[in-house]
């Protein structure tokens, strides 16, 4: 069997909240106007009460809202793929399976979280949204469950893919969001960051500022974030009891669980079911792949730091090249953040996941791989799971050993086709990992006293 499906009615009724069963306590998040540790009403200018309960949550299963779940299922559950071209291209013993998440309306995981922060917000009374967005995923994801839900969006789309990728663009246009290149000259952060690096391509981490002081000004509105907080990664676990339950379905169970890591939500959303079970005594890895020109997990510092380059949000331990640093502007857009989310942070600190980078030219050769073999162009950033789903593949070959692999895909790659054209045609190349650069953002890091 290749593609196995769920019924509607086997689609998750609850999230998981991997924090309830961590076998360690998480740091707390820092007010970084008081530099004590958060309390709930810290994070009410920006977020509902519902996401912040989840936020600090350490209850185990928190149910999904009916009119969340009727959403979700216009395309969940997501269908669970076996890799038989692929593994017959490869020539490897290994099975691999894949989660495919390019479904959805916005074309990946991301609308997973987006229906329920919008939902959220609805409830509160909130008449608008803003956010950031990297290779506009997550903004797309926005401005598809904002017109759900009759709310007005802005979307802060880090400069670079804001020129690499205007089809992004246009989608968030279609739905009725307002679309600006951040660094802008529409907020103080942004302004600041112009003057301090005028040709910078832009980060993430001014995105998220630029957003998140327009949502600070305004009482009607609040800010959306795509990744690296709880109350997010929460949301994306849908993916992970899913492709648990239909891996039941067949008599299997993964060996090697993989995902690509930006701010961490598609890790977190499918490694965290599994990951439950590991801390229960089961044997599994869980393998988190991030830009070896952006290596968070691999070379990143376990420390205190800001979520933004303005000290807006709170300051969380994470790994982190500090919240000064520029990653080169690659092609995966999704993942050149500074920070990890704090949970997949301490889960990979704590060795129950691992981290690996991978290059540019690389993910794009096994993406082409793929295309060819499964027929689905992936998504730059799902490209980083699926080099190494593939390189495990391939020492599975070497060894003889035949264990099961499964992958998130996180996103197809259908508005990515420059990146593909430049590929083909020779000028895809792996900018350096700027070691320096990380190393003085890193030396600024707050000084936090528990």
């Amino acid at each position: 069997m290749s593609r196995i499906y769920l019924n509607d009615q086997d689609m998750p009724k609850s999230w998981y909240n991997i924090a309830a069963d961590l076998p360690f306590a998480l740091d707390p998040y820092i007010n970084p106007a008081t530099m004590k540790p958060c309390a709930p009403s810290d994070m009410e200018a920006i977020f509902p009460p519902a996401l912040i309960e989840q936020e600090m949550s350490s209850e185990r299963e928190i149910a999904i809202p009916e009119p969340v779940r009727e959403l979700l299922a216009t395309w969940r559950p997501s269908p669970l793929i076996r890799a038989h071209a692929l593994e017959k291209a490869l020539g490897t013993p290994a099975k691999i399976y894949y989660k495919y998440e390019g479904t959805s309306p916005a074309g990946s995981h991301k609308v997973n979280t987006a229906i329920p922060q919008v939902y959220y917000n609805k409830l509160a009374g909130i008449k608008k949204l803003t956010t950031e967005t990297g290779a506009g995923q997550w903004g797309s994801s926005v401005s598809y469950a904002a017109k759900q839900f009759g709310l007005g969006c802005t979307v802060y789309m880090v400069k670079t893919s804001f020129t690499q990728k205007p089809f992004r663009r246009s989608f968030m246009r279609l739905f009725g969001a307002n679309v600006i290149a951040s660094p802008s000259d529409t907020t103080a952060a942004g302004r600041e960051e112009l003057r301090k690096n005028p040709d910078t391509p832009g980060t993430l981490g001014c995105a998220i500022s630029e957003a998140v002081e327009v949502a600070m000004q305004n009482k009607d509105t609040n800010y959306a974030l795509g990744s690296v907080l709880n109350h997010v990664l929460l949301h994306q676990t849908v993916i992970g009891l899913e492709a648990k339950k239909q891996m039941e379905l067949i008599g299997e169970y993964p060996d090697i669980v993989i995902a690509c890591a930006g701010g961490g939500s598609n890790f977190g959303g499918l490694a965290f079911p599994f990951l439950r079970d590991k801390i229960n005594g089961r044997e599994v890895r869980a393998i988190a792949v991030e830009p070896s020109n952006c290596p968070t997990l691999t070379k990143g510092t376990y420390a205190f730091d800001y979520g933004d380059t303005a000290k807006l949000t709170p300051i969380m331990k994470m790994y982190t090249l500090g919240k000064d640093f520029t990653p080169p502007a690659v092609h995966a857009g999704g993942l050149r953040y500074h920070g990890m989310a704090p949970l997949v942070s301490a889960v990979v600190n704590h060795g129950l996941a691992e981290a690996e980078s991978v290059h540019q030219q690389e993910i794009f050769q096994y993406g082409v791989t793929f295309a060819h073999t499964e027929g689905i162009v992936p998504a730059p950033e799902s490209c980083h799971a699926i080099a190494a789903a593939c390189k495990k593949a391939l020492e599975c070959k070497e060894s003889g050993e035949a264990k099961t692999i499964l992958f998130n895909l996180s996103g197809h790659g259908f508005f990515d086709f420059a990146a593909y054209d430049s590929f083909v045609d020779g000028k895809v190349y792996d900018p350096e990992y700027a070691e320096a650069a990380a190393a003085a953002s890193i030396a600024q890091l707050p000084k936090v006293e528990l």
